[in-house]
């Protein structure tokens, strides 16, 4: 397996070879041709980038999800696609088929482990009691490794299970994605807990999600791209369920208590991104801070031509167009006929917040747009150029 060292020593070479009039030499590996190849993506992660796995388990995201761009359900809490799909699709690989979906799915360039409502810390109840998902990080790690190993041994069965699964060398050169944690904050609020308890338990969290990060290096993970959480206290969910006084709401809208949260945990995710970097000397490991891309694109809407920061586009009245007892696609019988309540909205493609959880095919593209040249990143690599380090 070449390590990180070995690719920058490539790269120094090529800019000596290619420089001898300069007397400092600055590496420059898009110069010498070296942008990363990644043969394939394997995804962790929550509702965020979950491209099917849940609705595979539990029932599929109902209509009018998918209406933007699949024009039917696919999977994802959104009219259309997730930046996990426009990661995909930058990097010239297929979408992503969820690990639990059998119904046509190809492997053959990665797989996605994530699955809506998913946290970090292991569940300890059911998903009707809690609406979160019984496959926490460290299941769909599980899930992963055993993967990894039946794929080796499947696809020397040859014919369509050849084609079907990734090649073992795909493993060590996979882009690996996370994107994780929101819903470790929102269930300290759903269990009453207050602001400092719920940061109280933050470390705990990132501790179980260093460990995957280091359980996928020695499964041979060497690229990581790390999300960091939203701004919670701008989805309507949040500020329909746990309305604020207005001292403790900022001027766009949003709630700064949960927006506090999550900067504190997005804080502490980058000192443990930094303690895995000093550990795990061959990963490369990048940042990135879709956080402050969100709250941007929500507190100016307008100057990005959007409308509506805080108002979701499907749903069913209130405030925020959110109710948590009808949500985006929810149907009621009119008449001995189903007939769909949470309707979307007439234009998603200018609206930020699809369902008052997640975000429309626009918004997302927008956050991807910002974040694949490494603006947002740190350390500031294009995603093209995440497998060589940060020496």
């Amino acid at each position: 397996m070449e390590t990180v060292g070995e690719k920058w020593r490539q790269i120094v070479s090529c800019a000596v070879i290619s420089t001898t009039l300069v007397v400092v030499v600055v590496p420059n590996p898009v110069m010498c041709g070296m942008q990363c190849s990644f043969p394939a993506i394997f995804n962790f992660g929550d509702s965020n980038s979950d491209t099917g796995g849940i609705s595979a388990a539990f029932g599929q995201a109902p209509p009018p999800n998918g209406i933007t761009f699949f024009h039917a359900p696919k999977g994802r809490f959104s009219d259309g696609r997730l930046i996990i799909d426009f990661i995909a699709k930058n990097l010239g690989l297929p979408y992503l088929s969820a690990y639990l979906d059998s119904m046509g799915s190809n492997f053959s360039y990665g797989a996605n482990f994530a699955t809506a409502g998913s946290i970090v810390r292991p569940q300890n109840t059911t998903r009707s009691q809690s609406g979160y998902s019984p496959i926490s990080l460290d299941v769909q790690f599980v899930q992963f490794s055993d993967f990894k190993t039946r794929s080796k041994l499947i696809r020397k069965q040859g014919g369509v299970f050849e084609k079907l699964l990734p090649k073992e060398e795909y493993f060590s050169e996979a882009l690996y994605t996370f994107d994780i944690g929101q819903n470790d904050l929102s269930a300290g609020y759903k269990l009453n807990l207050t602001t400092q308890q719920v940061k109280a338990y933050i470390p705990d969290v990132l501790g179980q999600f260093s460990n995957v990060i280091r359980s996928v290096y020695g499964e041979g993970g060497r690229s990581f791209w790390i999300h960091n959480t939203g701004p919670l206290g701008c989805l309507p969910y949040m500020l329909d369920r746990y309305p604020m006084s207005s001292a403790k709401m900022d001027k766009f809208g949003c709630a700064k208590p949960f927006n506090e949260v999550a900067q504190y945990f997005n804080h502490k995710l980058k000192e443990a991104v930094v303690q895995l970097r000093e550990e795990l000397l061959d990963a490369s490991i990048t940042y990135v801070d879709v956080y402050t891309l969100k709250y941007t694109l929500i507190s100016h809407a307008q100057k990005y031509g959007f409308e509506h920061g805080v108002i979701a586009c499907c749903g069913h009245g209130g405030k925020y167009n959110f109710n948590n007892e009808a949500r985006c696609g929810a149907t009621k019988r009119v008449k001995g006929k189903k007939v769909v309540i949470a309707k979307s909205c007439k234009d998603p493609s200018v609206r930020i917040i699809w369902d008052g959880i997640h975000y429309t095919e626009a918004a997302n593209n927008w956050i991807f747009q910002q974040i694949v040249n490494g603006s947002f990143s740190d350390p500031p690599t294009s995603m093209k150029m995440a497998c060589y380090g940060h020496a």
